[in-house]
């Protein structure tokens, strides 16, 4: 465990307040058995690296045991670890390591549904007078036959799949493999806060509560009504307001319990991720006060075809610091969403985006999440319908980019088979185009991107102002974004232009670079295209 001195106690508690945190997609990471996926062990002998850059904690996808419809989030025992990751030695074994190299590990619960292979929702199919008959959403047919309501899921069709063995409809939002649990429930509540219990017992640092506002649904089954004409549709889930089947206010009471059971070990974190059309508003109800959870993220940035000012404003203006207010986290990219610098480059340098979006990110108010690989500026990977894995992508396919993209292993050693992921062939295929920018073509050249990563993770480390500041919208030229971020007689200015030409942009009079990037020598009076600066001095 980490040792903290006495006088340190309080800081240590509140140590994810502006931490830098490291998300690894196990599948991907690292395959040390040569099955081609990768594993526990593959997580824990690269800690060395993900330390080298500076973050606080690691985030685990999950590695729980599954049938892996959905790889990993479809869990049917939320107590061992899937025989593909390993087993719970090794995980042990990875938060030995990982707390002696000064991380945290934060894992993922998915607390919303299990798998139809659950031993709980194997025992609640059979009859609808069993212990766990109630742990599940199920209801009876309309008249007609048809299912209870017009909830749609996420992944296409109906969210309602017809179980004869009791005669009844079970809820699933996602896919029909991942039956809702009836977290309305309070026995329910209890066996999901053992499952907390247990992990936190064997030395985790937090959770990252997957889908959260899905966990709760409208007993009354209502109807959702259609949302407005407009927007990219290409599921049924798109064309409704998720009012009824999600985003229920009883939510809020049992992230309390969470929230108790949390703070009863010390020092642990609890972020909730939140989606949909609804996302701020719950965000802000998940983490408000201090007796819910201690951060939320959402889909702000992960989704967005551009990266706009308008968007940096609306997350200040939402995240204001208003009493009773929590603390949000952000992320540009992760395992659900195609790599950000493929989505914002807009024919720009891959890098050069790469490299204003990092420092974008160590800038912002809140928690910030770093997704594998975009340390070394991986562009969304390339894979082909025949390799697709991804349910989703398939069901859309050519229409989504799908997730598989995102999830393409991470390269090594730019010689080596597979990018030295794998010694097989992996379970999804390698870019070509990512093997030149794996670790040990870039750890020597102080100009890599991961050269450049860790530097922008130690400035915001050095200046608390980034870290955990106030955060304050400033007037720029059409296609800049500039703000301060200010604590304890500490101001930072922060300066970047989005845009693809140069803006005529001079600093204030006092003020001195403390980091950059992009920015061209001899620029005085423009601001080059994806530029970034933060400077110091003394607010006019």
């Amino acid at each position: 465990m980490l040792e903290q001195p006495a006088a340190d106690a309080d800081a240590a508690a509140e140590w994810w307040r502006g931490a830098v945190i490291y998300q690894v997609y196990p599948r991907s990471f690292a395959d040390t058995n040569g099955d081609g996926v990768g594993d526990l062990k593959g997580v824990t002998a690269h800690l060395e690296h993900i330390a080298s850059l500076g973050v606080d904690a690691v985030w685990l996808s999950p590695f729980f045991t599954s049938p892996m419809k959905d790889f990993g989030y479809d869990v049917a025992d939320y107590c061992d670890v899937d025989p593909i990751f390993g087993d719970l030695a090794d995980f042990d074994a990875l938060i030995d390591k990982a707390h002696r190299l000064g991380l945290r590990i934060i894992i993922d619960l998915v607390f919303s549904h299990t798998s139809e292979e659950h031993a709980w929702f194997r025992d609640s199919r059979q009859s609808r007078t069993g212990e766990h008959a109630d742990w599940y959403v199920w209801a009876d047919a309309k008249p007609d036959g048809s299912p209870p309501s017009n909830w749609q899921s996420v992944f296409g069709g109906p969210a309602w799949t017809w179980d004869a063995r009791r005669g009844q409809y079970y809820m699933h939002n996602f896919l029909p493999e991942q039956p809702q649990l009836n977290v309305h429930n309070p026995v329910v509540q209890e066996a999901l806060l053992d499952v907390a219990r247990f992990w936190l017992d064997r030395g985790v640092d937090g959770f990252r509560f997957d889908a959260i506002n899905f966990s709760m649904h409208d007993p009354k089954l209502t109807d959702n009504p259609p949302l407005p004409a407009g927007g990219k549709r290409t599921r049924p889930f798109d064309f409704q307001d998720k009012i009824h089947n999600q985003s229920q206010p009883q939510i809020a009471d049992f992230l309390k319990r969470i929230r108790a059971l949390t703070d009863s070990y010390g020092g642990r974190f609890s972020v909730a991720e939140v989606g949909g059309d609804h996302a701020e508003r719950e965000m802000q109800a998940f983490t408000a006060d201090e007796d819910r959870l201690n951060s939320a993220y959402g889909f702000l940035y992960l989704y967005a075809p551009a990266l706009r000012r308008e968007m940096l404003q609306q997350a200040a203006a939402t995240w204001d610091g208003r009493p009773g207010q929590g603390w949000p986290s952000w992320t540009f990219s992760n395992h659900d969403a195609p790599r950000a610098i493929s989505r914002w480059a807009e024919g720009r340098d891959l890098q050069a985006v790469a490299e204003m979006a990092m420092l974008l990110l160590m800038c912002l108010r809140g928690n910030v999440f770093v997704y594998y690989g975009e340390e070394l500026g991986l562009p969304q990977g390339e894979v082909p319908f025949e390799r697709l894995v991804d349910p989703e992508a398939i069901a859309n396919w050519p229409q989504t980019l799908g997730r598989d993209g995102a999830r393409t292993p991470m390269p090594w050693a730019a010689s080596a088979p597979y990018a030295g992921f794998s010694s097989v062939e992996p379970w999804l295929p390698v870019d070509p185009r990512h093997a030149p920018l794996a670790v040990d073509a870039q750890e020597a050249d102080p100009r890599s991107m991961l050269n450049v990563t860790r530097r922008l993770v130690a400035a915001r480390k050095a200046h608390p102002a980034l870290s955990r500041g106030a955060l304050k919208m400033l007037d720029a030229p059409e296609g800049v974004v500039a703000f301060e971020r200010s604590l304890d007689g500490e101001t930072l200015l922060c300066v970047f232009n989005l845009g693809h030409a140069a803006v005529d942009w001079t600093a204030p009079s006092g003020w001195r670079v403390v980091e950059s990037v992009n920015v061209e020598a001899g620029s005085a009076g423009t601001l080059a295209p994806l530029a970034g600066l933060v400077l110091t001095g003394e607010p006019g």
